[in-house]
């Protein structure tokens, strides 16, 4: 440093240097030199805040949170600073004072003064910023004072060390005293935090995340966090506790980001293609074949998303990135530190204070290096974060826009495992994508610095690599095939499920849950097959990485003491070797995980990119500008719509006007198109031709309720104001007053998910609720009054549709199948084969004697009904007398509690079961369930093979420790070939144990979750419908994507990471206490900081885990919008679904906190620990000599706190993975149903034969504590009488059906069929001799053969008469595939009518003696009614036939006519004879106006 020594002479003192090694090395008493304590020192916070300043300067300026008010902390810094910048002056007019009295002073002390005036009134500057900025805690400044508390505590010391009083240079020394203690005053004070800053843009809540006013010393080390972690370590938390997210975590802020920048990128991709296609077409034009592919695109979908994800989230990654960078600069410097720490014990000549400088530098550098890893590991953790609520926010708008070409090409179990499985591992890439290029340059410098040890022969190693990177580049490319197919079968369990799961009251019905488990198993077992292979393969690569470091050890030592007898490898070579091996291995360790990161965050990328691609509505083909100046609200000109853009048109030419305020209705045959008028009108479908036209905000009223999973208030207004007044009136006309003061808590009553829990009346009066509550201009209403008694659609009709109804003055379109409203209506539209075949009033249509006449006809409908009807006094019948009749409407929540819909608590809220919250740690039952299932053997031999690589390790570091400690004789080293070949012996041993026991954990795994699967498909299809009723299904779909994914891969992966953590930290435990007995006095510390640490870390981990699966659930529960996206966009609510979606996103990511606080306290206690176990390396330096005890020793003290962090991190995850077993127990332990068959000599082969029916005392209650659903019933239906059931809503009726199928259990008395109890037998054995068409029509997605003959045993020909008998033949003939014709989920691509007919055929081929009609002609226009009376008269004379409807002409037909009154019998007898009674019966049939 002779170049600067300048700086540091003067006239008194020529030969001052910068630095000398005599004075700060080569010394007992080290201290620097006077001129460095003056110059370099003072430089290095100066030239530090320097630099920052433009950075720091230019966030300050981009970055404004409000401004903070002059606070104390505020005053006190001001003060200080202006304090040491009067100290600072003082000191450098005192050095002009000396130079005018004619004291040299050297140019170094006179420039520093100087430098730290300006830069003091930087740093006042920047306080004063900071304040007007909203700055509460300043990272740039508090480093600023420790580096300058740093740079005052050296020469500080140093005087107080060599006892430099005040009588030398008294100014300077009572300078430096002042201004020390001011720097540690700032410092005091910079890490506090300043007051809150006013006009903040930040959100305020009930309960902000303190993180945003920690201080910056909390940030970087997580101690912010600790209130939260000591309260649930004293008690568990609830959902309150938990912090809201800050806003730039927010699903608004970051939905909004991603989606602009996806559709960015999209446009920008489209266009690029776009041009490529037209640069292709031009050169195929000139011919140019070579030209045509070199100008063929590449059609990645991915990669704008991939962009997208890139804009809004690169640069914090960045940041993360770079701080992963400096932490492995100071990770290198550590374990050369150790080195130099290694030759100061075996220096007995060394001083001490050498010793006491290693041990502090290392930690520091371990500080260092923790603080940097621990903040990129959290960054890329809330990252994370970010990227699930930005995958969860795009899938769940794509869903609300989808067309429905792209709902055909999705399903709902699809979309659960994009949000739940496949966004996981895109979270899993932010972590592990940096080992991809950062291992390999830790690689490079391991071999570095192992060239210096080892010279060339360190080069031979490269052949492993040589060989390990292809091999594992292979691995990747055939896990990657297997990952897909994997997905594939995934996608397809998941679809089955959720059909399962949707439509599981029909499989029960039917009896046909062993069936579709069996498909399901079967699904199952093949993607089990597939992840079983893609483990394999993982489990070759892993063993592969892991071993690569043994056979670059192998591969060094035997070329280096082979290639030439002098080359002696001792003990230095060998530890310096080893402990850079080990470096290497860690880089190996984290090089698998991130690859296979990779390979399957591309496969997800891939998969989410193709469903957001997917095709969506165009709302830009709807205008308004045309209608702008005219009295119509609905106009379409030569329209033609059609489903899809390749499907042919379903309507055709229509021109259509409706003036506002009219009242249209839309009729037409069975799959003529009335729906599919109503959703071009939304525009849902796609427009071929013509323009189309509406003025005004749109209600819509499905003709299947759309009911969600919330109060019955919440479902009314949908996210509107409430208006009370409106409520109540909306309310009272849509006939729900009487049930809703029925109902426990009124309008607050919680609805179950689809609205299970309560009738279909009920539902769809809700829904036309809650169009009416919205005050829309235009209606749009699909048969809402085909649910609902005929009375009280009547009501509804003269209260809410109707000419003086609510809506009188708004324009309305009503499809609608009841003739006897149509005269009252201003226009009709009759639809025929998607056309509309004429249009006009009734009077005018009947006529013209065209299709409306023949449609009238058709439904046998007279003129004077129509004339009865008309008149005014059948309103007061239908009000007055419905009212008044035993209250029924009232009482309809009577039936609901009976069905089991809501549960009485001593809270005021009603609410569905499902969603609980576990506590605490998973129990010990939990981890022998798993353990169990997976089969003790097997996992005593996991624990052999994990005894055995584990002992093979341990001989093996012994063998070369004996190799490493033979004696030279003439420069050479004996037995050196034979060290070689049992070192070779030993690493290829712990190789094969190692693969063996990985592949084995990843096999117990397999079949493990494939036993878990079964039991918990066999249990759930078990429990009973009371279960479904009140269990959301997205809870039960979470247990069958997410939690089952975590059962099929993280559980193994876990418990393979800990079991060798466990295993390599008891191996390093005994090496250690067998070179250095003493350690034990820091061994056993250290483990019990290590335990208490886990300790805590497992018992407040486990709440978040928990509220994080609640939360999954939730979100995944968000697939209900699928079926309701039509009254979404309806509603113009895709915002105001989203509240609801982002509410449930507003769990804070709290375990990301609790994983870098463990890992921030244990590195920090972890550096004094490990200077304690050098000192006692240093106490025993003398016993150890030089063998290589000592290097074990120190490599195992390197290892150990890494070894114990990580087994108690796999030991949490492990805990926490484990909260997806709970659910097959819990199940397991539930309330099953009776058995599905039972052999007994009750049941013959033709039972029955006569389908006589008799109910002894038959009572009927759906769960315990709840009122009689049916009391008493006492009836014979004697084998072949058609029955019809009738009564009010709530009677009872359809719950005569469900204890007829054993849906729920007799409360007391029984029912008997041809002489048998059916209590006593299988529950297949009763349903597979009972048909039943349901009033929900359901069909399954897949071909229409399946949908008719689910069991597979009907042959063509039967399957063709169904279809003929059924009047469809002709239908299915006409579609592309006939009987392969694939139905959609749900079976939407059909009519309503189409569906109830195909499930008419199915009943027909069933060949049951007893058939149950619940309401199956409720959704259908007459004409088909009628088709299906029909069908049933012919085709099942020889039957048993119960039909419920509340359609009282449906049944006039039948040989008699059951009547129920509150769970009774009230009047059984034949129609004539009940009419002529004047009973209940003769009141429907007059409210009808059939008398």
């Amino acid at each position: 440093m002779s170049g600067v020594s300048w700086l540091c002479r003067s006239k008194e003192d020529q030969f001052a240097e910068l630095w000398d090694w005599n004075q700060t090395w080569l010394t007992a008493t080290p201290r620097f030199t006077s001129c460095f304590e003056s110059t370099v020192l003072i430089w290095i916070p100066c030239v530090y805040l320097w630099v920052s300043f433009p950075v720091y300067y230019l966030y300050l300026r981009k970055n404004c949170r409000g401004y903070i008010r002059m606070s104390a902390i505020f005053k006190a810094k001001m003060v200080l600073g202006f304090a040491l910048l009067l100290l600072c002056l003082s000191t450098a007019f005192y050095i002009l004072w000396e130079a005018t009295q004619g004291i040299p002073r050297a140019p170094g002390f006179i420039i520093a003064p100087p430098l730290q005036v300006v830069t003091t009134v930087l740093v006042i500057f920047l306080t004063q910023m900071e304040r007007l900025k909203g700055v509460q805690s300043s990272g740039v400044l508090l480093m600023y004072w420790l580096l300058f508390f740093f740079s005052s505590i050296v020469p500080f010391s140093s005087k107080i060390q060599h006892g430099v009083g005040l009588r030398e240079e008294p100014f300077h020394r009572v300078i430096s005293y002042v201004r020390f203690t001011l720097v540690i005053l700032e410092l005091i004070l910079c890490c506090f935090v300043d007051h809150p800053p006013f006009f903040s843009k930040v959100g305020n809540d009930a309960n902000p995340c303190p993180e945003a006013g920690a201080s910056f010393a909390s940030k970087i080390t997580f101690w912010w966090f600790a209130g939260l972690l000591w309260k649930g370590y004293r008690q568990p938390l609830r959902a309150e506790d938990l912090w809201s997210l800050a806003r730039e975590n927010s699903s608004e802020d970051i939905v909004t980001k991603i989606e602009d920048a996806w559709n960015e990128h999209c446009a920008r991709a489209k266009q690029i293609a776009d041009s490529a296609k037209f640069k292709r077409e031009r050169a195929s034009r000139e011919n140019a074949e070579e030209t045509t592919i070199l100008l063929q695109p590449e059609h990645s979908k991915s990669k704008p998303l991939l962009k997208a994800f890139w804009n809004v989230f690169g640069t914090y990654f960045l940041f993360g990135t770079l701080g992963l960078v400096l932490g492995d600069v100071f990770l290198f410097l550590i374990p050369k530190t150790l080195s130099l720490f290694l030759d100061f014990i075996t220096d007995p000549e060394a001083p001490y204070w050498k010793g006491y400088f290693y041990a502090t530098l290392m930690f520091l550098l371990a500080c260092l290096e923790t603080l940097l890893e621990q903040q990129y590991m959290y960054m890329c953790l809330v990252l994370g974060v970010r990227l699930k609520t930005a995958v969860t926010g795009l899938v769940y708008r794509k869903i609300l826009a989808m067309s429905d070409t792209a709902k055909k090409a999705t399903t709902e179990g699809e979309i659960v495992n994009l949000v739940s499985v496949d966004v996981q591992k895109l979270t899993d890439l932010i972590t592990y994508f940096n080992g991809t290029w950062l291992a390999p340059i830790r690689i490079i410098v391991c071999f570095v610095f192992l060239w210096q040890l080892l010279g060339p022969y360190a080069l031979t190693a490269i052949a492993v690599f040589l060989f390990l990177l292809p091999l594992n580049f292979a691995i990747s490319k055939k896990r990657s095939q297997f990952q897909e197919a994997q997905m594939k079968y995934k996608d397809s369990h998941a679809k089955l499920t959720s059909a399962i799961l949707r439509d599981i009251r029909i499989l029960k019905l039917h009896g046909w849950e062993d069936n579709f488990m069996d498909k399901a198993l079967g699904i199952r077992t093949q993607e089990l097959q597939a992840l079983k292979a893609s483990q394999f393969l993982f489990s070759v690569s892993l063993v592969s990485f892991h071993s690569s470091t043994f056979l670059i050890a192998f591969i060094m030592f035997a070329v280096y003491t082979l290639a030439d007898e002098g080359n002696i490898l001792d003990v230095q070579k060998a530890f310096v070797s080893l402990t850079l091996i080990n470096i290497l291995n860690r880089a190996h360790s984290f090089l698998p995980f991130s690859i296979n990161a990779v390979v399957q965050a591309k496969v997800s990328l891939n998969r989410l990119a193709s469903f957001l691609c997917l095709e969506e509505l165009d709302q830009t083909e709807m205008g308004s500008g045309s209608l702008d100046c005219m009295q119509d609200c609905v106009m379409v000109r030569e329209g033609t719509f059609s489903w899809c853009r390749e499907s042919p048109p379903c309507l055709k030419r229509i021109n259509l006007a409706i003036p506002r305020g009219s009242l249209c209705a839309v009729v037409g045959q069975v799959g003529a198109g009335k729906s599919s008028l109503l959703s071009a009108l939304l525009g849902e479908l796609h427009k071929r031709e013509g323009t189309l036209a509406t003025k005004g905000t749109v209600a819509f009223v499905p003709q299947k309720p759309w009911i969600q999973n919330m109060s019955v208030e919440d479902n009314i207004t949908f996210g509107q104001k409430m208006d009370r007044r409106w409520y109540n009136r909306v309310v009272e006309a849509c006939a729900l007053e009487p049930d809703l003061e029925s109902f426990p808590a009124g309008s607050q009553t919680e609805i179950g998910e689809k609205g299970i829990n309560i009738s279909g009346g009920q539902k769809q009066r809700l829904s036309l609720a809650r169009a009416v509550y919205k005050k829309a201009s235009i209606y749009l209403l699909d048969d809402p009054l085909s649910a609902v008694d005929s009375q009280v659609g009547q009501h509804i009709f003269e209260q809410v549709i109707g000419p003086n109804g609510l809506l009188k003055n708004k324009t309305r379109v009503l499809v609608t199948n009841t003739i006897h409203i149509l005269p009252k209506v201003d226009n009709i539209i009759v639809i025929m084969n998607g056309t509309i075949s004429e249009k006009g009033s009734y009077h005018e249509l009947l006529q013209r004697q065209w299709a409306f006449a023949d449609f009238l006809r058709s439904h046998d409908t007279d003129e004077k009904e129509d004339q009865d009807l008309q008149g005014t006094g059948s309103v007061e019948i239908v009000t007055k007398g419905h009212m008044a009749c035993h209250g029924k409407l009232g009482g309809s929540y009577k039936s609901l509690e009976k069905r089991g819909g809501c549960e009485e608590t001593d809270g005021a809220e009603y609410t569905t079961e499902g969603e609980k919250q576990q506590t605490g740690r998973a129990k010990t039952s939990v981890y022998l369930t798993y353990l169990r299932v997976a089969g003790s053997f097997l996992w005593a031999y996991i624990l052999i093979l994990f005894i055995c690589q584990q002992a093979a390790s341990f001989c093996q570091g012994y063998w070369l420790s004996l190799w490493a400690n033979d004696p030279v004789y003439n420069g050479t080293q004996p037995h050196t070939e034979l060290r070689i070949g049992v070192y070779f012996f030993l690493g290829f041993a712990q190789a094969v144990g190692k693969f063996g026991s990985i592949a084995s954990v990843f096999l117990a795994g397999t079949v493990a979750s494939h036993e878990l699967f079964r039991r918990l498909l066999h249990d759930v299809l078990r429990l009973p419908m009371s279960f479904f009723e009140r269990t959301p299904s997205g809870e039960l779909l979470n247990r069958f994507s997410k939690e089952m994914d975590a059962i099929d891969s993280i559980i193994p992966d876990k418990l393979k990471s800990l079991l060798g953590f466990l295993f390599i930290l008891l191996e390093i435990y005994v090496v250690i206490v067998m070179a250095t007995p003493i350690a034990v006095v820091a061994i056993v510390p250290l483990t019990a900081l290590y335990a208490v640490f886990q300790r805590v870390l497992g018992t407040i981990s486990c709440e978040p885990l928990q509220h994080a699966i609640l939360n999954q659930k939730r979100i995944c529960k968000h697939s209900d919008s699928i079926p309701g996206r039509c009254s979404i966009y309806a509603y113009e609510g895709p915002e105001l679904e989203e509240l609801r979606f982002r509410a449930q996103r507003k769990s804070p990511p709290s375990l990301l906190e609790i994983n870098s606080w463990f890992s921030q306290s244990k590195d920090f206690a972890d550096p004094g620990v490990r200077v304690r176990l050098n000192l006692c390396n240093e106490m025993g330096r003398s016993k150890l000599g030089q063998g290589i005890l000592l290097q074990v020793c120190c490599s195992g003290v390197a290892d150990l706190s890494f070894v114990l962090g990580w087994a108690g991190i796999s030991l949490v995850f492990v805990q926490g993975t484990q909260e997806s077993v709970p659910s097959v127990p819990s199940y397991t332990g539930s309330r099953l149903v009776a058995p599905w068959t039972l052999d007994n000599h009750l049941l013959h082969e033709n039972w029955p034969t006569e389908g006589k029916i008799e109910f002894k005392g038959y009572s009927l209650r759906y769960r315990p504590g709840l009122e009689l659903a049916l009391e008493n019933i006492n009836l014979k239906i004697n084998g072949r009488e058609k029955v019809g059931i009738a009564g009010r809503t709530g009677a009872g009726k359809s719950s005569l059906a469900m204890g007829l199928l054993r849906l729920v259990e007799a409360a007391a008395g029984e029912i008997v069929i041809d002489g048998t109890n059916i209590a006593l037998l299988g529950l297949h054995d009763l349903r597979s001799k009972v048909a039943i068409i349901p009033q929900d029509p359901v069909l399954f997605s897949g071909s229409l053969r399946m949908n008719l003959d689910p069991l597979g045993v009907c042959s063509e020909e039967e399957l063709w008469t169904a279809l003929e008998l059924t009047r469809l033949k002709s239908f299915v003939l006409d579609l592309p595939d006939q009987l392969a014709y694939e139905c959609s989920e749900g079976g939407e691509n059909l009519s309503v009518g189409q569906r109830q007919l195909i499930c008419l055929a199915r009943a027909l081929l069933r060949k049951a003696k007893i058939l149950v009609l619940d309401e199956a002609t409720a959704a259908v226009d007459l004409e088909t009614d009628l088709q299906i009376q029909a069908t049933i008269r012919t085709q099942f004379r020889e039957c048993t036939v119960l039909t419920i409807a509340h359609r009282v002409n449906t049944l006039l037909d039948c040989d008699r006519v059951l009547v129920m009154e509150s769970g009774r019998v009230a009047e059984f007898d034949a129609p004539e004879t009940l009419i002529a009674q004047k009973g209940l019966f003769y009141r429907m049939a007059e409210e009808s106006g059939l008398i």
